[in-house]
């Protein structure tokens, strides 16, 4: 019948039309090879070979999905992109022509496809061959039963009981068989490259509806796997017809009664049909919920969501964080049953996907092929001078200073080793940073940076985030209307980092659903009936801003942050970043931020050192402020992020472990560290309750394993060194000395100290403790890095008494000699 605004004509010469594009794509099937431009290497024709192998059943050694490039079809003439064209804009149809084409060159005896077979080797047989064999059988013997019967009544009337009994006795020949029923084969389109638009969720109009769209998204929830009915077998109990309904929908109504015409005659025969579960057919479906990446969602609004249904050897591909591309159909869906009488006219939408294409992958899922201009730029990195410092660089480049706290967060994207011990017990691997000070110090803009380059990266806020919103929530599922989980940040960012910002105006009921994700790395949940643990095995970057607007020296830790010791504790490494007035530190800052206004962007070179070198770095920022981009050297520009992702999945192949004789000194380093603390803590008496965040306890050594592995990660080392060691033991109290009360007026040594002052201090300290008029150099350098400080500073400090005539270094730098005491 024809459609409205149609004539029987049109509908002739559409169907004419669609034949001959079926023939052209038969053709275009048989004769599409691949040429790799070696005479050696003979001529492919991927197609053929593909078809070849689903005909023989070698399953091992072919794929059940064919995935049809209209890149292709584009290229094999005018008629091809014709083609490709129409399947562009109208997929349903020319997806089942596709399927007919593949149908009509596996069927053809004519030009039988060259087998995969060996030499007297039987052919392969599957379920469907055999149920076609049986069939088969069956429609011999009621036709030899029938042949009998009519001997038997005389040939009386033969001719009209023929006219009018069933076909086959009752039964269906092979040839009546559904085409998707006998289908082995799951078909799949993939646009070219530029033919179809990449769409947010947010531009897909009811104008795709029916048409190949690109869509790209973020995955926050995946259904279980489970088997759709394409094709629904039924068996009458009376006759012995057999019928099969193909099912286009998520939902059916079967058969009941038998359309042949002996159960028709017969009076009261009704739902005599019963399905037969073995001869239907059932694909892998699964369920996938698409979100709008945060980038794509305008500011006020909340963002859209899409249902995405997979099938057959696409399910399983993706999980929950991951950041996907989805190629697929745009179709709308009726309501059903309630959800109808309210919608009316209206329909719902989903995405039938063709192919999905992860992109944020885990560090552990890297892509084996991976260009060779990136492997030699990261091979270049990891042999010069000093990679850690210029990855660290690259963190953010826009952003000035904040030297160690970009080479913690280095550290923090790579990671230490996780540790599996043999009673079931796990020792993270993850750090977990804590970045806390004045507003305006770019503590955001270090976090949104991180979210995009981890994989599987989550930025959120604490004030827009609640307990389940971070952990999970108990949703009921739309299709089975069972209660199911749903993942929250911590667990959507699982193998990746989750950027808590706001962490400070978390209610207190949200937040101590923190604290089992930061050490354990698990989520436990016991609601509606529903006992389960979650894995979130994410990194922790949270940001907070003081309780008071600014930071209050005279206040504690806690009491400033308003966070408690139990969480405070959890972090491996807490930077105080303060906005403190310094004219030197104030110039080098507002050039840089008017270096990146005036060209865009940065490609001068940051400061390794705390912003007590600002001075130095402001003159190199104004002396280079004019000059052409290409006039840098190549080792002091930032690195693209594509090359710090290469780089830190390369390293995180590394697993590090502690070498037998690494062990004692970092034995001895920890008991050092613990008595230090407990001479300061005495010290100061009953001011050490305003720095107790700052005492190295038994999960600060566990900091210090990870830091180190870390650090032996980007060596691309297997074991751990003793440099890996007291440069975490440098970050670490890095990190601490910035707790510290050291700016109050009237507190400590460390108030009216500089720098120098303070290596010195440490220096004389050693060389009272060993009784010794010299120190080794060797020896002091190790203390004074553990204290915080670096190898220039120490040289700094060294020229500076030096040229007073206090201390004298000899010219191999092994020995320190006091000449004043």
């Amino acid at each position: 019948m024809a459609d409205e605004g149609e004539t029987g004509d049109d509908q002739n010469n559409l169907g004419s039309m669609y034949k001959d594009h079926k023939l052209k794509l038969v053709s275009f099937l048989r004769e599409h090879s691949v040429n790799s431009g070696d005479v050696q290497v003979p001529t492919s024709f991927p197609y053929i070979e593909q078809l070849s192998g689903i005909k023989d059943r070698d399953w091992a050694n072919v794929s059940r999905a064919i995935t049809v490039s209209l890149a292709d079809l584009r290229a094999w003439g005018e008629e091809g992109r014709k083609i490709a064209e129409r399947a562009q804009g109208n997929a349903v149809r020319y997806h089942e022509i596709f399927c007919l084409a593949v149908d009509h060159i596996l069927a053809d005896e004519t030009q039988p496809l060259p087998t995969t077979l060996a030499e007297g080797q039987a052919p392969r047989k599957d379920v469907l061959d055999i149920l076609a064999d049986q069939r088969a059988e069956l429609i011999l013997a009621g036709e030899a039963a029938a042949a009998a019967d009519a001997a038997r009544a005389g040939g009386a009337g033969i001719e009209n009981d023929a006219a009018n009994a069933d076909p086959a006795g009752g039964l269906v020949n092979e040839d009546a068989l559904p085409p998707a029923l006998m289908r082995r084969y799951e078909l799949r389109l993939r646009p070219a490259p530029g033919a179809a638009e990449l769409y947010s969720l947010r531009h897909i109009r009811a104008a795709s509806i029916g048409k190949l769209v690109v869509v790209r998204g973020m995955i926050t929830r995946c259904s279980d796997v489970k088997p759709h009915c394409d094709v629904c077998t039924y068996e009458c109990d009376e006759c012995g017809y057999e019928i099969y309904q193909e099912t286009r929908g998520r939902a059916f109504n079967p058969l009941r009664a038998c359309p042949s015409a002996h159960c028709r005659a017969l009076p009261g025969a009704e739902e005599t049909l019963h399905p037969q579960t073995r001869g239907s057919k059932f694909t892998k479906f699964q369920e996938l919920k698409l979100q709008e990446l945060p980038n794509q969602v305008p500011v006020g609004h909340i963002p859209r969501s899409m249902t995405v249904h997979v099938r057959g050897d696409l399910t399983r591909t993706t999980s929950p964080g991951d950041t996907v591309t989805v190629t697929g159909v745009f179709m709308p869906v009726k309501f059903e049953g309630f959800k109808a009488l309210k919608a009316g006219l209206t329909a719902d939408t989903f995405l039938d996907a063709h192919g999905i294409e992860v992109h944020k992958r885990s560090y552990d899922e890297r892509p084996q092929d991976v260009a060779d201009s990136l492997t030699s730029k990261v091979e270049a990195v990891a042999f010069a001078a000093d990679p850690v410092g210029r990855l660290a660089r690259s963190i953010a480049p826009e952003i000035f200073g904040h030297g160690d706290v970009k080479r913690a967060l280095l550290l923090q994207l790579v990671g230490g080793c996780e540790k599996k011990l043999a009673d079931g017990m796990r020792i993270r691997g993850d750090i977990n940073i804590c970045l806390m000070g004045d507003p305006g110090v770019a503590k955001s803009q270090l976090l949104k940076y991180i979210s995009s380059v981890a994989p599987r990266g989550v930025y959120t806020t604490g004030k827009g985030s609640s307990g389940v919103g971070l952990t999970a929530a108990i949703t009921k599922d739309i299709t089975t209307g069972d209660m199911a989980l749903e993942g929250g940040a911590l667990v959507l960012a699982d193998k990746g980092i989750c950027c808590i910002d706001e962490f400070d105006k978390m209610d207190e009921s949200d937040r101590t659903a923190i604290h089992e994700v930061m050490e354990q790395q698990t989520v436990s949940i016991a609601k509606a009936g529903i006992t389960a643990t979650l894995n979130a095995r994410a990194a922790v970057l949270a940001a907070a801003n003081p309780l008071y607007g600014r930071y209050n020296r005279k206040k504690t830790l806690s009491e400033n942050i308003n966070l408690p010791n139990s969480l405070l504790s959890r972090f491996d490494l807490m930077f105080l970043i303060l906005d403190v007035a310094d004219t030197d530190n104030d110039i080098a800052l507002a050039r840089h931020v008017t270096y990146v206004h005036k060209h865009n962007g940065t490609v001068v070179k940051q400061d390794e050192e705390e912003e007590g070198e600002g001075e130095e770095g402001g003159r190199r920022l104004g002396g280079r402020e004019d000059e052409d981009d290409e006039d840098d050297d190549d080792d002091e520009k930032p690195l693209h992020q594509d090359v710090v992702r290469e780089y830190i999945s390369r390293a995180r192949q590394h697993a590090p472990s502690v070498p037998p004789e690494v062990a004692p000194y970092i034995v001895e380093a920890y008991v050092n560290l613990r008595g230090q603390d407990n001479a300061l803590l005495n010290d100061r008496g009953a001011k050490a309750s305003n720095n107790d965040q700052t005492v190295m306890t038994a999960r600060q050594l566990l900091s210090i394993l990870r830091l180190s592995q870390s650090l032996a990660r980007l060596r691309f080392s297997d074991f751990v060194a003793t440099e890996d060691v007291d440069e975490a033991i440098r970050i670490t109290h890095s990190s601490k000395s910035s707790l510290l009360d050291e700016n109050n007026n009237g507190a400590g040594r460390g108030v009216t100290e500089d720098i120098m002052s303070r290596i010195f201090g440490v220096i004389k300290d050693y060389k009272h403790s060993s009784g010794r008029g010299g120190v080794e150099y060797s020896h002091v350098e190790s203390m004074v890095l553990r204290k915080g400080f670096t190898s220039e500073q120490l040289t700094a400090c060294l020229e500076e008494y030096g040229n007073l005539n206090i201390l004298q270094v000899n010219e191999a730098k092994t020995r320190i000699e006091f000449l004043m005491t």
